[in-house]
């Protein structure tokens, strides 16, 4: 029976963290207010009325709209910051990234401590593929927020992605300092570890990512491909198995999870699986012609 040796099968991609929530913060009157006069008043009511339906539209994904309205509120309040990060925000998830970078540059300037601004023209840097004023923009947020948890954890991705593993590790770390809950910085740190061949310390990151959510698949599936590293192949079935219960089109989840079981000798449950992997579409022609040779 011819074996296959080769493991079939790639750590997933970083995830990184999404962009903050609109924000509908503005428009705040000071006691000052008090002294306005009736054209005054009447003035910031209408930039309020457009900025408050320019994010009921974003909300609901009407993001043309909420750009259109925005920029009304814009034109009759030009020193409110919110209105500019907010506009940005529909324009990133336009993709119209340099109209976000911009956006967010204006938030800015009104307002330089604004750390969410820089967190999100960052995002936006990212969609252009300016990494290093990506990098940039995530250590100004860092500097505003020095609790920043999402920051560290994005610029960790890009140094990871830079090549710079112990660098990510450290920005992974100080994501959970944090927040203890950020599932994503410890599944992230995991990818960095195993990375610098530090198998054992990416199983217990996984571990701790699954801790705070039993249902992450990719976790699971990661830590699988550790425990296969180090020929722990019950223990890769058990995670590739949790794997495909949380997503049953999980493909490579079937795929390893059916390597582990040659590994162990089970060759009909290998069969099952390399199986299901031709019924869900793939047709990677290895894994059809060892179904050729080793199974009815």
């Amino acid at each position: 029976m011819k074996k296959r040796t080769a493991f079939i099968g790639a750590i997933l991609s970083l995830i990184p963290l999404g962009q903050p929530l609109l924000i509908k913060t503005g428009f705040f009157l000071t006691s000052s207010a008090i002294l306005l006069s009736v054209s005054e008043n009447a003035y910031a009511r209408d930039a309020s009325y457009y900025f408050d339906r320019a994010f009921d539209k974003a909300e609901k994904g009407n993001h043309k709209g909420a750009i259109s309205d925005y920029t009304k509120s814009i034109e009759l309040d030009p020193n409110e910051s919110v209105s500019y990060y907010n506009r940005a925000l529909s324009k990133y998830d336009m993709e119209d990234f340099y109209g976000a970078i911009s956006d967010n540059t204006k938030a800015i300037k009104i307002d330089p401590e604004y750390a969410d601004a820089y967190y999100n023209r960052a995002l936006a840097k990212e969609g252009i593929e300016d990494y290093s004023g990506a990098i940039a923009d995530y250590t100004k947020a860092i500097e505003v927020d020095s609790k920043y948890s999402g920051a560290y954890n994005n610029r960790g991705i890009l140094h990871m992605n830079l090549g710079d593993n112990y660098l990510a590790v450290s920005d992974f770390s100080k994501a959970i300092k944090y927040d203890a809950n950020n599932k994503l910085a410890y599944y992230n740190r995991g990818i960095a570890k195993s990375n610098l061949k530090d198998i054992n310390g990416a199983i217990a990151d996984y571990t701790k990512a699954i801790e705070v959510d039993s249902e992450y698949a990719n976790a699971y599936y990661n830590r699988g491909i550790e425990k296969f590293a180090l020929e722990d192949y019950y223990g890769a079935i058990s995670d590739y198995t949790k794997t495909i219960e949380i997503d049953s089109n999980y493909i490579n989840a079937y795929l390893n999870r059916s390597i582990s079981k040659e590994k162990i000798g089970d060759i009909n449950g290998a069969c099952l699986d390399a199986k299901k992997i031709i019924s869900l579409g793939n047709t990677d022609s290895q894994n059809e012609k060892w179904v050729g040779d080793n199974c009815d």
